[in-house]
């Protein structure tokens, strides 16, 4: 006993209220090998968080070796995994996407002349939903930062703000996320907004902003939270020998090539920039090797300062930017349509060097993907895919499937345009685009929102508005700052800030922002906001909707046809039938596919196929099985079985009634087969239903009421005289 409570003589319990809930933070008394770690409680929700860092730096990085790991455990919400293993396999896209949210705003308060490897594990171990996991593990790695003895300029505290009835709401629960205009979290320094990440259903400039606010005002209280932990049990950090070229070297080598390397940036095509940048750096390696052996990466170092101090001057000091334009100005826009013939949408958006061609696929409602998450979305009909091919920077890198950024920006695009998506009731069909980056040169996220607007419309699908997107510079030196539209790949490579914005012209649908330095000012934010609003409604004026200015109203021959109805949620069985016999008959005789979901007193029926009149047919057949026919109504049905006194005819799969040898014919009628055999398509009305359901029905009512036919004077008939084997109605002789 003694021994155990030396393990966690160094536990401690920190506890404060965060929107409204308890917020206990416990360390020293779990992961205690790691550089810094800490398990927080919001709610029930309740994430570990560890930091570790290796003693000494890798060698041959020109980069600071940070890795973000958020881990789903579905035993957090008391649920066992549906793979064949029965554990977690490869991270789900929502914990990629949450990885990148908690990396982008601590990864500019490292040093960046550090290199040695950081890992960060953010382990999601239970889940209450009204406390946002996402949330805990952000707040729970600063935590573990800010008390590690890892270089870190911290804290920051992120927060996630809700609109709801006109209202900002921070950390809005189950219920207020259900109905919110919109899903920002902002990640804060004390001073500074470091991220903001947002989807919102077509909010206003002034509506986002105020949200981005009341975000950083609320953060203000959990960074001080965190303070107050970091000065109780913070680790003093750790010196690590810096990757900083030396100031001598990185001046020598400015001196030497800034002018050649002025005239190599100066124009506005990126092939032609590297042709000329490949001689500078042949002949700075030819005279600076000798001088600074084995220091190849540092010259390289040196050279891409260079660059990067040319680039800043020119923007700050002559608002001159590298291909020539003016600080608001987009470069050359194109849109097409109907690029791909036999595909159901597609759509090529270029901007510049930077070209994106979305491909639309609709298919049945049962071709929604299915989630294994830890939150409530178990399904999506909607679904976006981004690939970057290696060819599209002139690179030969070998595809090995999408990487990080290629998820988090294919997730952007579709967040960007899910609002304007219409419903499942509205246009029922699963839709999945696929983004291929054929160029870039800067953007190519927004580049697909705007090409994939183009795809949807010329598929045919009814969006509600055309979306565009763009992005917003930034470049900073001391109070100094200007902003900049529509970056390229330098002015991202070497400014301060990605800001991505999406929106129809009504509003902002999603935001995306990524930060080299601490963080922006309010102001920086506003810029920004008004400058994309309006660059975003021109390329949609000018460009795009000139190309497509509304949704087709005809989708593609080559697309499915898709119908949907509404029966009662006690119909379902009878329309699926025994072992699904009933739904198998109607999708082999019309050739669908018919899919059924269950929404409380009512079943949702989809049916798909390539021939309308078929779809038509199997809707009206689903119809009848769920409400049953009414007196009065004709249809063609298939005699599916003969009896001496009638023939049952099924008019629906698993619906059939009986047509009585004496409405048979107009005339009169001796035998059943001298009017029908089996498996006869014939037309009957319907004349009684009975209080057991069953069906009265009529061929001679129908043929008078459809073809005008009139009876014979003896078609009452009465009663049959026996039936003599020998003698046939069909010969001469027994005609009157």
């Amino acid at each position: 006993m003694a021994n155990s409570m030396k393990t966690f003589d160094k536990f401690r319990v920190f506890e404060t209220e965060f929107a409204g809930r308890p917020l206990v933070v416990e360390t020293g008394k779990m992961a205690q090998l790691a550089n810094g770690s800490c398990l927080v409680r919001y709610g029930d929700t309740v994430v570990q968080a560890a930091v570790t860092a290796s003693a000494k730096p890798r060698e041959g990085v020109d980069f600071f070796p940070l890795s973000v790991d958020y881990e789903e455990k579905l035993y957090a919400i008391g649920k066992i995994p549906g793979s064949y293993l029965k554990r977690e396999g490869k991270p789900s896209e929502k914990a990629i996407l949450t990885s990148r949210v908690i990396d982008r705003p601590i990864r500019p308060l490292f040093p960046k002349d550090m290199r040695n490897d950081c890992a960060i594990v953010a382990t999601v171990m239970s889940v209450d939903p009204d406390c946002s996991p996402e949330i805990t593990a952000m707040v729970a790695t600063s935590i573990a930062l800010s008390i590690s003895d890892v270089p870190w300029n911290g804290p920051v505290s992120s927060v996630s703000v809700g609109y709801v009835d006109g209202e900002y709401v921070i950390n809005p629960n189950k219920d207020q996320r259900a109905v919110s205009k919109m899903a920002v979290t902002v990640a804060s320094t004390d001073s500074r907004i470091a991220m903001i990440e947002a989807g919102a259903d077509c909010v206003s400039d002034e509506v986002m902003y105020n949200g981005i606010m009341a975000g950083h005002e609320a953060n203000q209280s959990i960074i001080e939270f965190i303070k107050g932990i970091q000065a109780e049990i913070g680790k003093p950090k750790f010196e690590y020998p810096s990757n900083e070229p030396d100031h001598d070297m990185f001046e020598a080598i400015k001196a030497f090539c800034e002018e050649d390397v002025k005239a190599a940036l100066d124009t506005d095509d990126k092939t032609v920039r590297d042709e000329r940048l490949k001689p500078i750096y042949e002949a700075v390696h030819a005279k600076f090797d000798e001088l600074y052996p084995e220091m190849e990466a540092q010259i390289d170092d040196c050279l891409y300062k260079t660059q990067k101090f040319i680039v800043r001057r020119w923007l700050l000091d002559e608002q001159k930017r590298v291909d020539g334009r003016g600080m608001n100005d987009i470069r050359p826009l194109a849109s097409e349509v109907g690029i791909l013939p036999r595909v159901h949408g597609s759509g090529l958006f270029t901007r510049g060097q930077t070209q994106v061609l979305t491909i639309t696929t609709l298919g049945p409602v049962s071709d929604k993907q299915l989630l294994d998450g830890i939150d409530d979305e178990i399904e999506k009909r909607y679904i976006h895919h981004y690939n970057f091919p290696s060819y599209s920077v002139g690179e030969t890198k070998p595809s090995r499937g999408p990487g990080r950024r290629e998820i988090g920006h294919g997730a952007l695009a579709e967040r960007a345009l899910l609002p304007v998506i219409p419903s499942v009731e509205e246009f029922p069909y699963a839709i999945r685009l696929v983004s291929e980056v054929v160029s870039s040169n800067g953007s190519t996220s927004q580049g697909s929102v705007c090409g994939s607007t183009l795809s949807l419309m010329d598929a045919g699908v009814p969006i509600k508005a055309p979306v565009a997107g763009i992005s917003c510079g930034l470049i900073t030196e001391g109070d100094r700052w200007m902003t900049m539209v529509d970056i390229q790949g330098l002015e991202d490579f070497f400014g301060d800030m990605d800001f991505k914005v999406a929106g129809t012209k009504d509003g902002i649908t999603a935001i995306q922002m990524d930060l080299k330095i601490s963080g922006l000012t309010p102001e920086m934010v506003k810029d920004a906001l008004e400058k994309t609003h309006k660059a975003r409604n021109y390329i949609l004026d000018e460009v795009m909707l000139k190309a497509i200015p509304e949704p087709r109203k005809e989708l593609s021959p080559y697309a499915p046809k898709m119908y949907n109805t509404v029966i009662p949620a006690d119909k379902i069985s009878e329309v699926i039938g025994k072992s699904g016999k009933v739904i198998k008959e109607i999708q082999a005789q019309f050739d669908v596919k018919v899919d059924i979901e269950e929404n409380g007193d009512s079943g949702n029926v989809f049916v798909s196929g390539m021939d309308a009149d078929k779809c038509k047919g199997a809707v009206a057949a689903i119809e009848l099985i769920a409400n049953g026919p009414e007196i009065g109504a004709i249809f063609y049905g298939r005699v599916t079985r003969i009896m001496d006194f009638g023939a049952f005819v099924e008019i629906a799969p698993g619906m059939e009634g009986l047509c009585h040898i004496s409405r048979l014919d107009v005339k009169r009628t001796e035998q059943v087969t001298d009017v029908v055999t089996e498996g006869d398509t014939i037309i009957v009305k319907v004349l009684e239903i009975d209080d057991k359901g069953r069906l009265n029905l009529s061929r001679r009512d129908a043929l008078i009421e459809v073809e005008g036919l009139k009876p014979e004077n003896d078609i009452s008939q009465g009663p049959r005289k026996p039936r003599n084997n020998g003698d046939r109605r069909n010969g001469p002789k027994h005609q009157k």
